[in-house]
């Protein structure tokens, strides 16, 4: 048994949860989401737990047990918490600002670089140089994330660009002159 797949999701209080044959929808005090399961798992409610069954140890199977209890889970904590990514700014002449919902970023371009938030997520710049990215829904969270760390990716040399709050770039030394 995949040991993700059969650990059992405990429903909070105040989380309520609708199963109607494949489909899901959880909603808690932050909003609502729902997802689709695959047909191979069957979704177990005994009470405020929930648990996954698959019919057999095919790898795809066991693959998609996993995933199913991890989407499923992170619905229920994105309902309850919420999930949030930091992002920092390093660099001269960098910064961020906050325009109504959207983010005006200046990174050495010619020209700022507009970012409009995506439905379900909200953007802050917490200061000129960080920027926080909040939402209920985990894969929204950091595919905005990603996409603003994009337009300027953290270089190995002077460690310029924009990166996860923790995140470690590894350094490279510069040229060496001659002699």
């Amino acid at each position: 048994m995949s040991r993700i797949g059969k650990a059992i999701i405990s429903i909070p209080a105040g989380v309520k949860l609708v199963i109607n044959g494949q489909s899901i929808q959880v909603e808690g005090p932050l909003g609502k989401l729902a997802a689709d399961v695959h047909e191979l798992i069957k979704i177990k409610q005994e009470g405020a737990t929930l648990s996954f069954e698959r019919p057999d140890d095919l790898k795809f199977s066991r693959a998609i047990h996993g995933t199913t209890r991890a989407l499923v889970a992170n619905m229920v904590e994105g309902v309850t918490k919420g999930f949030q990514k930091k992002l920092e700014i390093v660099g001269v002449g960098y910064r961020v600002e906050q325009k109504g919902k959207d983010l005006n970023l200046v990174l050495g371009f010619s020209h700022p670089v507009i970012f409009k938030a995506p439905e379900g997520v909200i953007l802050t710049a917490i200061d000129p140089l960080k920027i926080a990215i909040k939402g209920i829904d985990k894969q929204k969270v950091g595919q905005a994330a990603a996409e603003i760390r994009k337009y300027r990716r953290p270089e190995p040399y002077k460690g310029k660009g924009i990166k996860y709050e923790g995140e470690i770039v590894r350094r490279k030394q510069g040229k060496k002159t001659g002699k």
